[in-house]
């Protein structure tokens, strides 16, 4: 096994420039057909979310395969790669698959315990696995990552811990009242009906807002989600083309947008205009850029610490300003939680509104308590990613096993043809005996040599074991990739 991840989060790098960073559907299918072409891989899947880009490969050699995925997400992504590389950072093998495990239960993502990932993991193997770009290892590896996060969520209470990003978003633009108080009788516009927006729709449903009109680019979708919150006891909800939104703007009290869109669907202008207020679009404050050096120290911090950097440091890599409280009452909520932004970060300058994106949601939840399940998870993605590794070690060694007993079938076969020619008078039941005998003795001599050899192999270090079963009885390499082609091409493997 030689997995290799080479990506960037919301951990290692701040929102702009995840959000400049951010893959289209396109570019990911692009980048994951790019990366299989490329010599050090021979499977690739991307994991790409609101706040992280990940490209997780087989890779036969490791410096090769950091410089190559490395080139490949800078490519793609259109950040160069000089201002890309400070913000990314390299798992390989076993501390791979911890890190996945751990993104897989919530522990790595921007709010503790949310359960979205675990959707976003199953698409991602769902798209290599469409573009067959994901073989044995990765589908292995995300079908197991899929259990294990599964059973986090099962067996702990790493739920308590956090929210989905909705949830969490709105008790930020709730700004400390009981949300379902705060959201009763408001008119919501939800832009999007993508998974996101979906559950943003189903969120603000169950917190008992007055109206919930949905608008999508594509209208069929739009109505498909007004359908299902029909079905789902949410008498008024509509749907509105995209032309309509700046009407419904002037009208709405809460705003959730999550789109794929590739600039902004909200400019501060529109909602100044939606408000009666005038904006000057002069007053923009850009946020001042770090220094070289200053980039330089916190991604030292972030290599350092990995997985575990504690808030301080965390707040240190965003560098998130804070925002300024919207002046007099608040009379529209907005909550974008798109990637890139869908709604102009100006638009918290607008008198009357609230603004949470994921930037301030980022500051926010570097703040937030975490349970005590959280150690618990922890053990649970430990025991795994050992259960896994073992698994993945005695199963390089499965081929040569067979190959082995193969051989020793052939031999078998062999001296009964040879015994045949010796003795033709053998009546069928005396062959069949002598046969039987001879198998035996075979089986029995093998059994225990095979059994030990798979243990060995699933413990650390146990790789060589196979190169030195091959070498003892002298089996046929092309036999040992017989066996694992045919493996590999099974049409159930890796699938659930």
């Amino acid at each position: 096994m030689s997995l290799l991840v080479v990506g960037l989060s919301h951990r290692s790098a701040p929102v702009s420039v995840l959000e400049r960073a951010a893959l289209a559907a396109d570019a990911r299918t692009k980048l994951l057909q790019d990366t299989l072409a490329a010599e050090p891989a021979t499977e690739a899947a991307v994991l790409a979310t609101c706040n992280r880009i990940e490209l997780y490969a087989d890779v036969d050699k490791f410096h090769a395969g950091v410089a190559e995925l490395s080139t490949l997400l800078a490519r793609h992504s259109g950040v160069g790669l000089d201002e890309l590389t400070p913000y990314l950072y390299v798992h390989y093998e076993d501390r791979a698959v911890h890190h996945l495990f751990s993104v897989a239960c919530g522990l790595d993502s921007m709010v503790v315990g949310e359960g979205q990932i675990l959707g976003q993991i199953k698409d991602a193997l769902a798209v290599g696995q469409e573009l067959h770009t994901a073989g044995r290892l990765l589908n292995d590896l995300f079908q197991q990552a899929l259990r294990v996060g599964k059973r986090a969520h099962s067996e702990t209470g790493i739920d308590r811990a956090g929210q989905s990003l909705v949830t969490f978003g709105l008790e930020q633009l709730a700004d400390g009242a009981d949300v379902d108080a705060w959201a009763a009788g408001k008119r919501a516009l939800v832009i999007g009906a993508g998974s996101m927006s979906s559950l943003a729709a189903a969120t603000l449903a169950r917190a008992g807002v007055g109206e919930i009109v949905v608008a999508n680019r594509t209208r069929a979708r739009a109505d498909r989600l007004v359908e299902i919150l029909g079905q789902a006891g949410v008498p008024a909800a509509r749907a509105v083309e995209m032309t309509g939104v700046a009407d419904e703007l002037t009208r709405a009290d809460v705003v959730v947008s999550c789109t794929g869109a590739t600039g902004l669907v909200l400019t501060a202008e529109a909602v100044a205009a939606a408000l009666g207020e005038d904006f000057d679009s002069a007053a923009r404050a850009p946020e001042a850029p770090a220094t070289l050096s200053d980039e330089l120290d916190q991604h030292a911090a972030w290599v350092e610490n990995g997985s575990a950097t504690s808030a301080a440091q965390d707040r240190a890599v965003r560098r998130v300003p804070a925002r300024p409280a919207a002046t007099g009452p608040v009379r529209l909520h907005l909550l974008d939680l798109a990637m890139p932004r869908d709604i102009d970060g100006a638009a918290h300058r607008v008198a009357g509104v609230r603004l949470v994106d994921i930037e301030s949601l980022a500051e926010a939840s570097a703040d937030a308590p975490m349970a005590a399940d959280v150690d618990q998870v922890r053990t649970i993605v430990a025991d795994e990613v050992a259960a896994f590794g073992a698994a993945q070690r005695a199963a390089h060694i499965t081929p040569t096993v067979v190959a082995l007993r193969t051989m020793a079938a052939d031999v078998v076969a062999g001296e009964i043809a040879r015994l045949d020619g010796r003795l033709p008078d053998l009546d069928e039941k005396q062959r069949a005996e002598i046969t039987q005998t001879v198998r035996r003795v075979v089986d029995k001599l093998l059994h225990a040599p095979t059994v030990r050899v798979k243990q060995l192999a699933s413990e650390p270090g146990g790789a060589g074991y196979a190169d030195a079963l091959r070498e003892l009885f002298d089996l046929d390499p092309q036999t040992v990739a017989a066996v694992s082609r045919a493996d590999l091409n099974d049409p159930n493997r890796g699938r659930s």
